[in-house]
C-alpha cells in the first residue's frame, strides 16, 4: 500500500473515533434520562395514590362518626321509651340490652351497635368522699372485689390515694407522690377523680393483666352514681355483702338464667337486702344502691368498604327522661 493511502486511512481512523466516543456519551444520557422520568412518573402516581388512599380515609372516618352519631341518637330514643314505660327500673330485658346489626346503613356501609348499663359496674370515683375522705362501705366492697376476681387488696389504698386531693398515704399499702416519683419516668399522682378505669395502670406494678381481670367490673362514673341492682355483675353485687360471704357468683351464670326467668329487675333491692341478713350492714350500704340507671355505653362498630372503626359513647339520661351523650372514645376505656 502507498505511503499515500495509509496516510488517508490514519486520517479516516482519527475521525471515527470521537464519533464513537460521542455515540456512546449520548447513549448513557438518554439511559439517564428515561431512568430519571420513571422515577418522577412513578413518584407522581405514588403520591397521587397516597392523596386519593388518604383522602378515602378521612372521607370515611368522616361517615363514620356520622353513622356513630346517628347510633347514639337511635339509642337516646329507645331509652326514653323505656324510661318512660317503666320510669322506675332499668332491668335487663326491657329491651335496650339487645344489641343491633349488623344492618346496612346505606350501600357499603355496616352498623352494630350495643348498650351496657354502666351503673351495673363498680365505680372507681366512689371510693372517695365529695369532701375528700375515702368511703368506708366503697373502700370494703373494692377490696373485696379484688379478693373476689383473684387480685391482691392492696390495690384499694393505692387506688383510694391516686384519687384523694392529699399527699399522704392511706396506710403501709397507699402509694403517694413519694412512691410514684420513684417511677421511671417520674409522675405524680393524679389527686381528682379519674375519667377512665385505664388509670388503674398508672399504679405501680399493677400491669394489663391484672387490669383485664379486673376491667369487666369496674368503671369511671361521676362520683355519687348508684349501683342498680338490677343489672350489676354477680361479683359487684357480692362485693358489698359481708366478708367472706357470696350469694350471686358461686354458681357461674346463674344470675344471668335468673334474670331471663324473672322477665323483670332481679334481684331487687327488697331481695339484696334479704342477702344481707344483719341489718346493721344494709343500713350502711343501702344508700349505694337503686334499681334505675342514668348511665349507658353505647358501642358502635362501623364498616366503610374495607375500614372498621369503633366508637364508644357514654350517654347519660337526666331525671326527665333525656338522653345526651357525655363523653366520646375510640377505646373502650
Amino acid at each position: 500500500m502507498s505511503p499515500r493511502r495509509e496516510l488517508s486511512r490514519a486520517r479516516r481512523q482519527r475521525r471515527s473515533a470521537p464519533r464513537a466516543a460521542q455515540r456512546g456519551v449520548a447513549l448513557i444520557v438518554a439511559i439517564l434520562l428515561v431512568a430519571l422520568g420513571t422515577i418522577l412518573a412513578a413518584t407522581i402516581a405514588y403520591e397521587n395514590a397516597m392523596t386519593y388512599r388518604r383522602g378515602s380515609g378521612t372521607y370515611a372516618f368522616d361517615e363514620s362518626i356520622l353513622i356513630a352519631q346517628g347510633a347514639e341518637a337511635l339509642a337516646a330514643y329507645g331509652i326514653r321509651q323505656f324510661f318512660q314505660g317503666d320510669p322506675q327500673h332499668t332491668y335487663i330485658g326491657q329491651g335496650w340490652d339487645k344489641p343491633v346489626g349488623p344492618m346496612e346503613v346505606v350501600p357499603g356501609v355496616m352498623l352494630e351497635a350495643s348498650l351496657e348499663d354502666l351503673e351495673g359496674r363498680f365505680n372507681l370515683n366512689n371510693l372517695v368522699s365529695n369532701d375528700g375522705t375515702p368511703d368506708a362501705v366503697n373502700v370494703a366492697a373494692f377490696t373485696k372485689l379484688l379478693e373476689l376476681v383473684g387480685l391482691e387488696t392492696k390495690w384499694a389504698p393505692m387506688m383510694v390515694d391516686w384519687i384523694d386531693a392529699d399527699i399522704v398515704p392511706q396506710n403501709v399499702d397507699g402509694a403517694e407522690d413519694s412512691v410514684y416519683m420513684g417511677q421511671d419516668p417520674p409522675y405524680r399522682t393524679a389527686n381528682r377523680y379519674i375519667t377512665s378505669t385505664s388509670e388503674l395502670l398508672a399504679l405501680p406494678g399493677f400491669g394489663r393483666d391484672r387490669y383485664l381481670q379486673l376491667a369487666p367490673y369496674v368503671t369511671a362514673l361521676p362520683w355519687g352514681s348508684k349501683i342498680n341492682v338490677c343489672t350489676a355483675k354477680d361479683k359487684v353485687l357480692d362485693a358489698f355483702l359481708p366478708s367472706g360471704q357470696t350469694e350471686f357468683s358461686s354458681a357461674s351464670g346463674q344470675l344471668d338464667k335468673n334474670r331471663v326467668s324473672a322477665a323483670g329487675c332481679f334481684p331487687t333491692t327488697a331481695n339484696y337486702q334479704a342477702a344481707f341478713g344483719n341489718s346493721a350492714n344494709w343500713t350502711k350500704a343501702q344508700k349505694k344502691f337503686g334499681q334505675n340507671s342514668s348511665y349507658f355505653r353505647l358501642t358502635s362498630f362501623i364498616t366503610v368498604g374495607s375500614a372498621e372503626f369503633n366508637l364508644y359513647s357514654l350517654l347519660y339520661r337526666d331525671g326527665s327522661g333525656a338522653v345526651r351523650p357525655i363523653q366520646r372514645s375510640f377505646a373502650a376505656d
